[in-house]
C-alpha cells in the first residue's frame, strides 16, 4: 500500500542518522573519548573526526549527566505528512533548572524549531515552559510566524466531509501566547494570558467558502486560566494529572473587529500498568462563541497533537470535543512504540451537536528517546477516508 512505502521511506531517512548508528554504538559499548591514547614509546594522541563526534553525538545524548543549568541539544531530519509533503524538519531543545539544588521539581524546557517543505511551508517558532525557583510561578509561551499553501474546505462538518470543496489557497499566521501562573497550592496554579494572532488567507480558488468573512483577521485575547498538575515530567509523563482550564475574551476595546469568547478545557490522565507501559488519556473540548467567530479562530479538527492522521483544518467550526487515549511501551534501550485510538466532533452549537458526525482516529508510532525524557517520535494516524504521517519531539501530550 502507498501508506506503507511513505512510513517506512521516512523511518529509513529520518533515524537512520540518529537511531541505528547511535544504537549500534551503545549496543558494542563503544564510547569515543575526546582522545585516544596509544601507549608505544611515542605516545600519540588521536583526535576524533567529524563522523565520530556526530556520532558521540546521538549516543550519549540520553545518558545521565551532571544537574547543570542548561542542556542544550539539537536534532532534525526528513518527514511527510499531508499537510506539508515532504519536508526537512529542526529543533533545538534545551532543558533547564532555575534552582541546581532542587532535585524534586522538574526541569523546564525550550524549543527552536522550524522547517521548510515542498510545498513551499516554512515555519519558525519557540515555545517552552519556564518553571521559576521552587516552582513558584510557570511563564508558558508559544510563539510562531509560517507560510502555508494548503487547502481550504469551508466551515462546518458538513463543508469539510463534501470532498469537492478541497480547495487552494495560501495562509499567512504570527501567533504569540503567554501564560504566567502562580502557585495556589501543590499541584495548583492559576494565572492571567494573553494571545496575538494574525492570520491573512491568499489566492482562495473558491473564495465562496468563507461565506463573506474576511481574508484577513487581527485578534487580541487576555483572558485567565487555572491548571491541576502533578505529572512527574511535563513533556514525557509516566504518572500523573493535569487538568487546565482556560478564558479568553477577544472584546472590541482591544481593537477586535470581530468580538467572540473562548473556553477551552483540557484533562490529561498518565498510568504505569506494567513494566515500561504507559497508558494516557487525553480529553480536550474547545468553545467559541459570541458575535462573530472569524474562520482563523474556529476550533480545528486534527494535526500533530489531536486526531492525529486528519487534515489540520479540514473540519472546523465554532466548537470541539475530542478524546485519545495511548498506550505507549519502551521495547529496547532507547527504543518504544504507541498505538492510540480516539475520535473528535466539530459543531456550531450544542442544538447542532449530532453524535453521527464523531469522526473515528487511530494509530501507531515508532519512539526513540533523543534526551533522558526527551522522545522524538514517527507517528502514523488514519481517520474517515484520510492517513496522516507526522515526525515530531516530545509525545503527543
Amino acid at each position: 500500500m502507498k501508506w506503507v512505502k511513505h512510513f517506512l521511506t521516512i523511518l529509513l531517512f529520518g533515524l537512520l542518522c540518529m537511531s541505528v548508528t547511535a544504537q549500534k554504538m551503545i549496543t558494542d559499548n563503544v564510547h569515543l573519548p575526546d582522545t585516544t591514547i596509544s601507549i608505544s614509546p611515542d605516545t600519540t594522541v588521536q583526535k576524533r573526526n567529524a563522523w565520530q563526534k556526530f556520532i558521540g553525538y546521538f549516543a550519549d545524548a540520553n545518558k545521565p549527566k551532571p544537574r547543570k543549568k542548561f542542556d542544550f541539544s539539537i536534532i532534525g531530519g526528513p518527514h511527510y505528512s499531508n499537510d506539508t509533503q515532504f519536508g526537512i524538519g529542526l529543533v533545538a531543545a534545551g532543558l533547564y533548572t532555575t534552582d541546581l539544588h532542587d532535585t524534586i521539581m522538574p526541569p523546564s524546557n525550550v524549543s527552536l524549531y522550524g522547517d521548510v517543505s515542498t510545498t513551499g511551508f516554512y515555519l519558525l517558532g519557540i515555545k517552552g515552559t519556564h518553571l521559576f525557583p521552587k516552582d513558584k510561578y510557570r511563564l508558558l509561551y508559544n510563539l510562531y510566524f509560517f507560510s502555508f499553501p494548503g487547502y481550504f474546505w469551508g466551515m462546518g462538518y458538513n463543508d469539510g466531509a463534501n470532498k469537492d470543496n478541497k480547495s487552494n489557497y495560501k495562509r499567512l499566521q504570527n501567533q504569540i501566547k503567554v501564560d504566567f501562573l502562580f502557585r495556589i497550592k501543590k499541584g495548583l496554579y492559576a494565572g492571567p494570558s494573553a494571545s496575538f494572532d494574525y492570520v491573512e488567507g491568499k489566492d482562495f480558488s473558491k473564495p465562496e467558502l468563507l461565506r463573506g468573512q474576511s481574508y484577513k483577521t487581527l485578534s487580541y485575547g487576555v483572558g485567565a486560566s487555572i491548571q491541576y498538575d502533578t505529572r512527574d515530567n511535563i513533556t514525557n509523563a509516566y504518572k500523573g494529572v493535569y487538568l487546565k482550564l482556560e478564558q479568553n475574551l477577544y472584546p472590541g476595546f482591544l481593537g477586535n473587529k470581530n468580538v467572540f469568547y473562548r473556553t477551552d478545557f483540557v484533562a490529561d490522565f498518565f498510568k504505569k500498568v506494567w513494566n515500561g507501559g504507559i497508558l494516557a488519556f487525553d480529553i480536550h473540548a474547545q468553545f467559541n462563541y459570541g458575535e462573530s467567530v472569524p474562520w482563523t479562530m474556529m476550533s480545528r479538527l486534527g494535526g500533530a497533537y489531536r486526531m492525529r492522521g486528519y487534515y489540520e483544518g479540514q473540519y472546523r467550526d465554532n466548537n470541539i470535543t475530542e478524546f485519545q487515549v495511548e498506550l505507549r511501551q519502551h521495547i529496547w534501550r532507547r527504543n518504544g512504540i504507541a498505538i492510540w485510538a480516539g475520535a473528535g466532533n466539530v459543531y456550531k452549537d450544542f442544538r447542532t451537536f449530532e453524535w453521527r458526525h464523531t469522526l473515528p482516529n487511530f494509530g501507531f508510532g515508532y519512539r526513540w528517546e533523543f534526551k533522558k525524557r526527551v522522545n522524538v517520535r514517527l507517528d502514523l494516524g488514519f481517520g474517515k477516508k484520510c492517513t496522516g504521517f507526522m515526525f515530531n519531539i516530545n509525545e503527543a501530550f
